[in-house]
């Protein structure tokens, strides 16, 4: 029973924490420089926690095990993130190709004679969708009166694609320099940048179909689960004992590895990318 009233105050203080994100949402923004003891959680972790510990309390109730709580609580926060649709993906592919497009927009207002300074104001409102946030700061800093290099330096640490920091790192050392083959340089990366998300569209479908067959193996071994604890508990007594808690224990960490392995065969090559970002 202390297991369990640990388990639903868990829960409830998720919960509560989950309302007032829901009232505060500017709270919970990001830090631009976050000190050490500063930890940003988003919405969607807060969603997860509050469902990781509802699911904990109530296989813990449902079975008393405090190890089998654990570990319906770990499966419920991280399993949908690592078999459901991969965002991360998506998103970079999406920003990858708007880089592009700005480092051409970019490059045809540098040739039309326009200064650095003017040709990031001019092509801020019509940056692809993807960065427009990002490239609408770097503009209205330059219009503050902020220096280029500067801004340029703070967009450099937002901008999280590889190709974009080296667009940026261009942009930069043109601020600098005054560089004059910044037009050929940046049709270089908006090339480069094109190129990568052929790549990304291309092993994308095989991504697709590892993580379909995580889904069934995910899916088969916890209908399995559940369906010995429903049809046949007296088959699963002993791990009632301190000693079955330990084997679960180990034999959750087993699948868990399982899961992991499985996920990140369906992330490679995105992994390196996401390390130089």
């Amino acid at each position: 029973m202390t297991a369990l009233a640990a388990l639903l105050g868990i829960g409830i203080a998720t919960g509560i924490l989950a309302i007032i994100a829901g009232l505060h949402p500017a709270a919970l923004g990001r830090h631009r420089h976050p000190k050490w003891w500063q930890v940003h959680v988003s919405r969607q972790q807060l969603s997860r926690l509050a469902t990781a510990a509802l699911a904990a309390a109530l296989f813990g109730a449902w079975t008393r095990w405090p190890v089998g709580a654990l570990l319906a609580g770990i499966a419920a926060y991280t399993l949908p993130a690592a078999l459901g649709r991969d965002r991360h993906a998506a998103r970079a592919l999406a920003r990858t190709e708007a880089i592009a497009t700005w480092a051409e927009m970019l490059r045809d207002n540098l040739s039309a004679a326009a200064g650095l300074e003017q040709a990031i104001i001019v092509t801020a409102p019509f940056a692809p969708a993807a960065i427009r946030d990002d490239i609408t700061e770097l503009a209205i800093a330059v219009r503050l009166g902020q220096r280029l290099p500067t801004a340029l330096g703070m967009l450099q640490e937002r901008m999280d694609d590889p190709t974009g920091r080296l667009v940026v790192r261009a942009l930069l050392q043109a601020s600098q320099r005054h560089s004059r083959q910044l037009s050929e340089l940046l049709t270089e990366l908006a090339a480069r940048a094109r190129a990568r998300a052929n790549v990304r569209m291309r092993v994308a479908p095989g991504h697709a179909r590892i993580r379909t067959n995580a889904r069934i193996i995910t899916g088969f071994t916890l209908a399995m689960a559940v369906g010995l604890i429903l049809i046949n508990p007296a088959f699963l007594k002993p791990y009632s004992t301190f000693a079955g808690q330990l084997v679960l224990l180990i034999v959750g960490g087993v699948f868990a590895s399982g899961f992991a392995g499985i996920s990140r065969l369906a992330n490679v090559g995105f992994t390196s990318e996401r390390s130089q970002s």
